[in-house]
């Protein structure tokens, strides 16, 4: 039997988003302790993890649909979501088109803009890539540098989990999530129009989501907080653990009281 979620913890509801070519499962660990005071919900978007039903559109509109059909499922009426990567996009086009059940969000080494002219090209050749050669040899060489060069040999353990997760995916959810992401229109606008708190997490040192890139949209919320990560790359959730759960903690209870 799928299961498609995870749902421990009582009282206000965090609910998270993994990136691409992940799961729910990268969520495990981290909020254990968070589970002592709210409620916690991970999902497997459309396509990942144990969610393996076939999928019409992997756009980032579809898996928001998904994730808010899945909230009304789990009786959720109104939360704080947090993104990982391509969970922020989803996360953003969940804020456009359903930001009245957020009581706030947290972009978690993600970006409301679009893909730059270069990243595009770069997701197309990734496309053909694993059209070609599949999904283990694209994914092999492409967990490593999401992490920073210093923090590789003690996350030794968690890169090989990511790879694991990684290998297991689909080619069409990886190529479909590819071109979803290449695609996705610019999400400032719902960053400006946002009437809930935006809580910003970035690694110094992350090849996915440049610095400049990063101060472009931190501004843009009437309500943010902003957390910058030194020796960080795109997983803080394994790089520094303890800093970006109390981030997360920190953010709710301001909002939650």
């Amino acid at each position: 039997m799928q299961n498609t979620y995870t749902d421990h913890g009582s009282g206000d509801t965090l609910v998270f988003l993994h990136g691409f070519c992940e799961s729910k499962q990268v969520w495990a660990e981290f909020t254990k302790p968070l589970q002592q005071k709210f409620r916690i919900i991970a999902l497997d978007l459309p396509g990942f993890g144990e969610n393996t039903e076939s999928i019409s559109s992997y756009s980032m509109e579809s898996m928001a649909d998904y994730v808010k059909h899945k909230l009304e499922e789990l009786r959720v009426h109104r939360c704080i979501l947090v993104g990982h990567s391509m969970g922020g996009y989803v996360s953003m086009a969940f804020a456009a088109k359903y930001g009245s059940m957020l009581q706030g969000l947290c972009l978690f080494h993600s970006s409301a803009l679009s893909d730059t002219d270069e990243k595009k090209e770069s997701r197309s050749k990734s496309i053909d890539y694993v059209e070609r050669h599949g999904v283990i040899n694209f994914i092999n060489p492409f967990v490593e540098p999401l992490f920073y060069k210093e923090n590789r040999d003690w996350l030794k353990q968690e890169i090989e989990l990511m790879k694991e997760i990684g290998r297991a995916t689909p080619q069409e959810s990886v190529t479909g999530a590819l071109a979803a992401m290449r695609d996705r229109p610019d999400r400032s606008d719902a960053l400006r129009k946002a009437r809930f708190p935006v809580l910003f997490i970035f690694g110094k040192e992350d090849g996915a989501v440049p610095l400049e890139k990063a101060l472009e949209q931190c501004h843009l919320p009437g309500n943010s907080m902003v957390y910058f990560l030194e020796k960080t790359g795109h997983m803080g959730m394994f790089e520094r653990t303890y800093e970006t759960r109390k981030a997360i903690e920190k953010f709710a209870e301001t909002i939650f009281g």
